[in-house]
């Protein structure tokens, strides 16, 4: 037998929903199957009509046994409670990994310019980063192994991905200290390739991706200017142009025009035989890159 009123039936239902969707997207842990349990519960008390806790109280809000008639209220609060399933839900997805990824680029942040001042032997700016870099990655690293974002949940190498960029980032300690800088650059150049296939695979499209695979392509092309080889040039254009075209179909401002039109003057460099200012095109190629992806890679 009903013991609550419609309006109570629908505020219970919408609370159920909300907790429910707290569960799902943004608890772990004990806390999440708490949340879970007590969502349910709510949720029954909704669909029955019926409250133990009103039955113990000797509350009997509502009399009427049957089930009323369809009506537009009725209607309404069906398509509201849908509507915050389906919307909240959606929200709660996008927004938990946009969360996602503004810790990864914080922490990410502090690990492109340790590797960029390592690349460059600037030593002192690369200590400074690179103490910035090791907590910044604990703190990520634990966030993440503790709670993973449902884009991210069914990601059974994730915690075996976190150990590895752990082991590296601690393990170069010593050459950006005082060791050799560009076998530390090296070392840190292992953790890219990590978090690049740990995107890919968990669905994530983004720019710092795009960026990210243009740029182990440009590199091969940046050695053979530098080389002044021509011909190797003109081959690898084909595969860095798509490289590109990628980074373009996530953004495609002046900035990224720089880069393609870098490119380009590169390849049409090589075309024409002039050997001799390769190097300088590369150097130009290089730092438009460079510029964009310590901003926004």
């Amino acid at each position: 037998m009903r013991n609550t009123r419609p309006l109570d039936r629908f505020f219970r239902g919408f609370a159920g929903i909300l907790i429910l969707e707290l569960s799902a997207f943004w608890l772990a842990g004990a806390a999440q199957w708490l949340a879970f349990v007590g969502a349910l519960v709510i949720l029954l008390t909704a669909i029955s009509g019926f409250c133990p806790l009103y039955r113990l109280a000797g509350l009997q809000p509502s009399t009427a046994s049957a089930a009323s008639p369809i009506n537009a209220k009725k209607i309404a609060a069906w398509i509201i409670l849908c509507l915050t399933l389906v919307g909240g839900s959606y929200a709660s997805h996008i927004a938990s990994r946009k969360i996602f990824l503004e810790d990864f680029n914080s922490m990410n942040d502090a690990y492109k310019q340790t590797l960029f001042l390592t690349g460059k032997a600037e030593r002192e700016s690369a200590k400074t980063q690179y103490a910035k870099l090791v907590p910044a990655l604990a703190e990520f690293k634990d966030k993440y192994t503790r709670y993973q974002p449902v884009a991210l949940r069914n990601d059974i190498r994730l915690a075996e991905d976190f150990r590895q960029v752990s082991d590296i980032v601690t393990g170069v300690g010593s050459l950006v200290k005082d060791g050799d800088l560009r076998e530390a650059h090296l070392v840190l150049e292992k953790v890219r390739p990590i978090f690049q296939e740990m995107f890919k695979r968990n669905g994530f499209s983004l720019l710092a991706i795009a960026l990210v695979d243009f740029h182990d392509a440009m590199e091969l092309m940046l050695n053979a200017a530098n080389n002044k080889d021509s011909a190797k040039l003109v081959a690898l254009y084909p595969t860095v142009s798509d490289k590109l075209k990628a980074v373009e179909a996530e953004a495609k401002d002046s900035e990224i025009q720089a880069i393609r039109n870098n490119l380009d003057a590169l390849e049409n460099a090589a075309r024409s035989a002039q050997q001799d200012a390769l190097p300088a095109l590369s150097e130009k190629l290089k730092s438009s890159f460079v510029k964009v992806y310590l901003q926004r890679g």
